[in-house]
């Protein structure tokens, strides 16, 4: 189960995210705009995603993903309830709404970054030359 402290983890290592606290809600924004809002009560959270596929999503996944309140359906806007996602999952929605908010160079850079993590070696050189000989 995802946790707020998940999401926090994740929305505070993206570039120009501020954590802010509006009417007893959590948000991550970049600059004024808002892409992720957790709930008062930490189970759901609210995202920004393209509203022209806000619908498919909803009726593919109705058990994960809900429509938010009514004020809120003319923004680029979902929610989804956190106990239903797991963490890679999450990793996904939030970098997702924040590619949303910030420069396209700074989301491309962000992607960068990211895929060079992935790829760097997880263990140090020995120094010493691999044994390719074939087997007998």
């Amino acid at each position: 189960m995802v946790t707020a402290d998940d999401v926090r983890r994740v929305a505070l290592s993206l570039p120009r995210t501020e954590e802010a606290l509006v009417r007893d809600r959590v948000k991550f924004r970049v600059g004024r705009i808002v892409y992720i809002a957790i709930s008062p009560d930490e189970t759901s959270m609210g995202f920004g995603f393209p509203k022209e596929e806000r619908a498919a999503l909803i009726a593919a996944e109705p058990e994960k993903f809900f429509m938010p309140v009514r004020s809120d359906e003319r923004y680029h806007w979902v929610q989804v309830r956190l106990a239903a996602i797991d963490e890679a999952e999450m990793r996904e929605l939030v970098v997702d709404a924040w590619t949303m908010v910030v420069p396209k160079r700074v989301a491309a850079a962000h992607a960068d970054e990211a895929r060079a993590a992935r790829q760097a070696p997880t263990s140090r050189p020995t120094g010493r030359q691999p044994d390719v000989r074939p087997r007998p």
